[in-house]
């Protein structure tokens, strides 16, 4: 996945768990590799663009990472986070 560097996770680093809710699911997650970029497009020149999203190709990943953080977002720095599903989830 890929994230804003926002300032809560530029500590964030391999080990560290990841808890997803989204109404009443919850998954937890262990980060296995954080990789730091400058831009979304130094991340995705870098990253295999297949494992950030298999369904859409590298520039329409690009334009729906813009369009989801808006204009200047990018500029606080850009995390591949890459995890791995801690148990169950929960329904």
């Amino acid at each position: 996945m890929c994230r804003v560097q926002y300032p809560n996770l530029r500590t964030l680093a391999a080990g560290d768990h990841i808890r997803f809710v989204c109404g009443h699911d919850d998954a937890l997650t262990r980060v296995k590799r954080v990789t730091r970029y400058r831009t979304f497009e130094d991340l995705l020149d870098s990253e295999d663009p297949e494992r950030v999203n298999p369904a859409s190709p590298r520039d329409q990943q690009l334009a729906n990472i813009r369009r989801i953080y808006g204009p200047g977002k990018g500029a606080l720095g850009v995390l591949a986070i890459e995890i791995e599903l801690v148990g169950e989830p929960t329904t």
